[in-house]
């Protein structure tokens, strides 16, 4: 059962419901530490105080505030856990939006909340049910860590998940990333969506979703365990020169993604649409051409 790291309450106008808050999610990734090549000892970082010149330990250390290069501000653990905030005890909902609404790009790490006792029960209940029955998700604040939080609550199998937030300054603008402007034609855009077609699922199950980069590590780090030599690395295909006809491209890939998902391989030319006409522009600059070598081609040559 996953522990709990924060107790308080939803408060949803003038309902309140008390909640613990359990992590949603596991890490499984293999950690490493460090240590000294010639003989394996343990490399460790030690905490020093720069004004005693001394290792201390964690009992000795706590937060401040640089105010200036001279001047440091301590705040205490207890300071931030009786912030003056609303948000300091419960988690408050602000507003109710479509979830397509929100930039994924605002989503962070995802924590489940529990009714907290019997008497619980029903403003939980009701709460999921008129979130699940609406298709919406609540905006919330919240205090944690010492800062205030913005959080997305939405239903998960009858469980309310609520979802750290970033704030709106903390999104990066992409504008300085942003390709030069280029032309696709409609061919192009249709073999991209039929690529998608053949690389559509129903859900993420399956060897593709699996973590080979984990499995690896562990196959490595169990034969070196018992002295012998690790899995040799499989050579991957060897695939052909870059493709650099885009529609080429495109229709090989729909044939590889079904051939991959035991679907006839044999796939036919993407359907083409009619030629595409010229823009108005163009069909203009070239009508204006024409004429225009017409009528020299009219003009009787002026004698010197």
């Amino acid at each position: 059962m996953p522990r709990n790291i924060w107790s308080g309450a939803i408060s949803f106008g003038l309902v309140t419901v008390p909640i613990s808050v359990a992590s949603a999610t596991e890490d499984h990734s293999i950690r490493f530490h460090q240590y000294h090549l010639e003989d394996m000892g343990r490399v460790r970082v030690h905490k020093y105080c720069e004004i005693e010149d001394r290792e201390v330990d964690q009992g000795e250390i706590g937060k401040g505030y640089q105010l200036t290069k001279e001047q440091v501000i301590p705040i205490s653990d207890e300071e931030l856990r009786d912030l003056p905030l609303p948000t300091a005890k419960a988690i408050e909902i602000v507003a109710f939006v479509p979830l397509d609404s929100v930039d994924p790009l605002k989503i962070g790490e995802g924590y489940y909340l529990a009714p907290s006792g019997q008497v619980a029960a029903k403003p939980y209940k009701l709460l999921r049910m008129a979130l699940a029955r609406s298709s919406k998700v609540a905006v919330a604040k919240y205090a944690w860590s010492g800062r205030e939080r913005l959080g997305l609550l939405r239903v998960r199998e009858d469980v309310i998940v609520l979802h750290a937030m970033r704030w709106a300054d903390e999104i990066r603008s992409p504008e300085e990333l942003l390709p030069p402007p280029v032309e696709l034609s409609d061919e192009e855009i249709d073999g991209a969506l039929a690529l998608m077609d053949s690389m559509t699922r129903e859900d993420l199950e399956g060897e593709e979703f699996q973590d080979t980069y984990t499995e690896a590590l562990e196959q490595i780090i169990e034969a070196k365990r018992e002295d012998r030599e690790p899995p040799k690395v499989e050579e991957p295909e060897s695939k052909p020169g870059q493709v650099v006809d885009l529609m080429a491209a495109l229709t090989e890939s729909v044939q590889q993604a079904r051939a991959s998902r035991g679907e006839d391989a044999d796939v036919h030319e993407l359907p083409k649409r009619a030629a595409k006409k010229q823009p108005a522009k163009k069909t203009a600059a070239k009508t204006t051409k024409k004429a225009a070598a017409k009528k020299t081609s009219g003009r009787r040559p002026h004698s010197a």
